[in-house]
């Protein structure tokens, strides 16, 4: 009898078995390169880290209750401020001109070139000395210009206004998305009735697309947690370390050599984020 033609409970596992058997094998270097670059990392600077004097030390330095107030700033204002912008620039990108289509192309620019070089960019035009915004103010006024990365409140105001240029397309596209998503009977039936432009957006666009919103905000903010570049490439953590975030507070004292307070400085973060993931988490279970 051919295996084909026997019960089910009585065919041959050994296809299945082969199956497994390369299934795990292909598996296996995935394991590896969590093991070896993602829980080797993270449990070896937890070692570092595991000195209660460490956090100690870190109470002490002023920068570090600079940093940590630098941090919430950078996640409340800057964090909300992007996605707001992203609200209203949804509802105008999702309109059906070709215009707007072409300056959408233009507009989603930042979020897909690297961040490096056009960070970088940015920080040379606003050089007092040869910068191209100081050089065209004196051209234009005979006068200098500030010196714009010198001044704390200035330099973290330019690293939010980098973090909310470089991010808010990714997010302006995702509601894009969540927009397209909703009828347009809806919208259909509200011009019939004479609804306004706030009204559709209050009773048909937010409610259906309130707990998107909050999903990507939340997000939003974990990811700016860890948001290293556009601090640390525009300032350096400068003017005399003022301008510091969690995400970049570490590279400080890496510098001093102490490699114990700079992995401190990452576990202190954790009480910021795990909230932020279980309430995004109890979200998206819903």
């Amino acid at each position: 009898m051919s295996a084909t033609a026997l019960p089910a409970a009585e065919r041959p596992k050994t296809r299945t078995s082969t199956w497994t058997f390369w299934g795990r094998l292909l598996l296996l270097p995935y394991v590896l390169v969590f093991l070896v670059f993602v829980l080797f990392p993270v449990g070896y600077g937890l070692w570092l880290a595991r000195d209660p004097q460490n956090y100690v030390k870190l109470a002490q330095d002023p920068i570090f209750f600079r940093t940590v107030v630098n941090t919430l700033i950078f996640i409340i204002v800057a964090v909300n401020l992007k996605m707001l912008l992203a609200l209203g620039l949804s509802g105008f990108f999702v309109q059906e001109r070709w215009w707007i289509k072409a300056l959408s192309l233009v507009f989603i620019l930042p979020w897909a070139v690297p961040s490096i070089p056009t960070i970088l960019s940015v920080r040379f035009m606003l050089n007092p000395e040869w910068g191209v915004i100081n050089s065209t103010y004196f051209r234009l006024t005979g006068l200098d210009g500030p010196n714009w990365l010198n001044d704390p409140t200035l330099a973290l105001t330019f690293s939010m206004l980098m973090h909310i240029w470089k991010s808010m397309p990714f997010w302006t596209v995702i509601l894009i998305a969540g927009r397209l998503a909703i009828p347009s009977e809806q919208y259909e039936a509200a011009s019939v009735d004479g609804a306004t432009r706030w009204q559709k957006f209050r009773f048909i666009s937010w409610p259906a697309m309130r707990d998107l919103y909050l999903t990507c905000t939340l997000l939003s903010m974990i990811w700016t947690l860890g948001d290293f570049n556009s601090v640390y490439l525009l300032t350096g953590g400068g003017p005399a370390d003022l301008t510091h975030v969690l995400a970049t507070l570490g590279i400080r004292y890496l510098r001093l050599d102490q490699v114990e307070l700079a992995m401190a400085s990452i576990v202190v973060a954790l009480p910021l984020v795990l909230p932020l993931v279980a309430v995004m988490m109890k979200r998206l279970s819903k």
